[in-house]
């Protein structure tokens, strides 16, 4: 049985099992060494008060995640937020990524911000395909902005809209006050019944 959850401190090790090779062998992470568990957990805390972050378990095990952070930490920018999801080698194609994202975004939605970011490396068609499955589009590219493994690497910005603007938006909920509505779970569980077996 699978399902996605809120993440845990017990997610870290298996979420930064999942990150590393995007870390190490490839320039999809600008980073340049992989997070150990307590970094993820550090991270988790950092984010889970503002935004959600998700994963996918499937027989006891984490196979995904996806998080939401600030888009900057300017005030004005607070109804914004970068959206990022991870899958697991050997679990692509699967449509975890995608299931991910349509729970994450419900639950932002619920939140109250009203538009998600996704940076993409380029060339990345398999990140461009999921991204603009669930209605992101292309709004600009940052060329050569990031240098990783002996080259420069340009970054593809893409976005949504999660709601319809207004003169004065009311600012989006914590993710305590989120998790007491009525549509929480059900916007939790959104993606399952979008995933391929």
């Amino acid at each position: 049985m699978a399902s996605i959850r809120l993440a845990e401190d017990r997610d870290a090790r298996a979420m930064a099992a999942i990150y590393r090779p995007y870390v190490e062998g490839s320039a999809i992470s600008f980073e340049l060494e992989a997070p150990a568990e307590e970094e993820m957990k550090r991270r988790l805390s950092a984010v889970l008060a503002h935004a959600p972050w998700i994963v996918w378990e499937e027989r006891g095990g984490v196979l995904g995640y996806a998080y939401a952070s600030k888009h900057r930490e300017r005030a004005a920018y607070q109804w914004s937020v970068d959206v990022s999801v991870y899958v697991a080698e050997g679990q692509h194609r699967r449509g975890i990524g995608r299931a991910l994202y349509v729970s994450l975004l419900s639950l932002l939605r619920l939140q109250g911000f009203y538009t998600a970011h996704a940076g993409i490396t380029l060339p990345n068609a398999a990140s461009v395909a999921l991204h603009e499955a669930v209605g992101f589009r292309p709004i600009g590219v940052y060329r050569a902005v990031g240098h990783k493994f002996q080259a420069w690497h340009d970054v593809g910005w893409w976005q949504l809209a999660l709601r319809e603007r207004v003169g004065t938006p009311l600012p989006p909920l914590s993710m305590d006050q989120a998790r007491s509505l009525a549509g929480w779970e059900a916007g939790l569980g959104a993606g399952q019944g979008t995933r391929v077996p």
